[in-house]
């Protein structure tokens, strides 16, 4: 079988009888062409299946129509919300999206960035959490021009804009939740206890215990033994995080997991070892993914607004594209809200 090629401009050209450069005036909407041999030319492309080669546009044009999108992962649910809605958005405008994960490995996230500024994208959202070698290659970017948006991420730099959501706060209140039905040993999974200082969810954790009165016990944060890089915390880390939490000789009666993916590990863990949610053991989550509520129990946890925060990022960076915008860093913070289902209650009667 000859193997198929890619049709040309010439190939067009001939079809509908023109020269080469008037169908190039047609493909690119530039100089004037009459209504007439415009018809004959898109007859032509319709015939031939002819799609322009955006990489070798954007050679000329030093610019595509395409965003680079960085993500953790797209095994969780927050992945895919956040990074739907950041496409909607985009195709909206005439872009597309070239979609990278970094499965918490910061290799892999080089990798990703380098290969956006190598296909010569517009800009670039960034949904990772930070890392030396990260900061470092976008800052290198910024110097170069690209615009580039956080999620969540504080890259520290002033041409970063940054879309987050207010994670203290709602880790704060799902907290002061579980303290209010009387639980004082709280535990946290999702990171060690030398790596989750970094993150606003475990500092706003901390911050209600010791509102409270209550310690920090180093014993009660479950999480992977090394840094999870730019990564979520995972359903295996939750299960394995409260397995050995539940064989401490004084285990909590109570969990705060980093994020819903995080709790329903350790919902599950809990369930094989035998114990009731609520009634040994509390478990809040955070994100409010849609499988959140239907969980055995439904989890209570933290809702932060996902699609809006995706949506706000990809306007922010097609502001910048667009030349919309100019100037010094921006930020926009959402709220979030506690979501009280049946993983939580009083806990059950234990000595202190």
């Amino acid at each position: 079988m000859a193997k198929q090629t890619h049709p040309t401009l010439l190939d067009i050209a001939k079809i509908a009888k023109v020269a080469p450069m008037t169908v190039s005036r047609v493909i690119n909407e530039s100089g004037y062409v009459s209504a007439e041999v415009r018809q004959r030319v898109r007859r032509a492309i319709d015939k031939l299946e002819y799609h322009p080669n955006a990489l070798a546009r954007s050679l000329k044009s030093q610019r595509t129509h395409v965003v680079g999108i960085l993500l953790p992962d797209i095994k969780n649910p927050f992945s895919g919300e956040l990074a739907g809605s950041i496409q909607q958005v985009l195709l909206e405008r005439g872009y597309s999206a070239f979609l990278c994960t970094t499965e918490q490995s910061v290799q892999r996230e080089q990798a990703g960035l380098s290969a956006f500024f190598d296909h010569r994208v517009a800009g670039i959202v960034v949904a990772t959490l930070e890392t030396k070698a990260g900061d470092e290659a976008l800052e290198r970017f910024t110097r170069r021009g690209m615009p580039i948006v956080s999620v969540g991420r504080e890259p520290g730099l002033a041409v970063v804009d940054r879309v987050t959501a207010n994670h203290w706060r709602g880790a704060f209140d799902a907290v002061e939740h579980l303290i209010s039905l009387g639980h004082k040993r709280i535990a946290y999974i999702g990171a060690s206890a030398l790596h989750a200082r970094r993150l606003r969810r475990f500092q706003g954790f901390c911050d209600a215990l010791h509102e409270h009165g209550l310690d920090v016990r180093d014993e009660w944060i479950a999480g992977p033994a090394g840094d999870s890089g730019p990564g979520y915390s995972t359903l295996a880390d939750g299960y394995a995080g409260m397995q050995r939490l539940l064989d401490l000789s004084r285990r909590p009666t109570a969990i705060f997991a980093r994020n819903d993916f995080t709790a329903m590990g350790a919902l599950s863990a809990a369930r094989d070892r035998g114990l009731d949610i609520p009634g040994d053991i509390a478990i809040v989550g955070f994100d409010n993914v849609p499988l959140s509520a239907f969980t055995s129990p439904p989890l209570t946890t933290v809702e932060q607004p996902t699609a809006e925060q995706g949506r706000r990022a990809a306007q922010m960076l097609l502001e910048r594209i667009e030349g919309e915008v100019e100037g010094e860093h921006r930020e926009v913070s959402f709220d979030c809200r506690l979501i009280v289902r049946a993983s939580t209650q009083t806990p059950a009667e234990q000595p202190e």
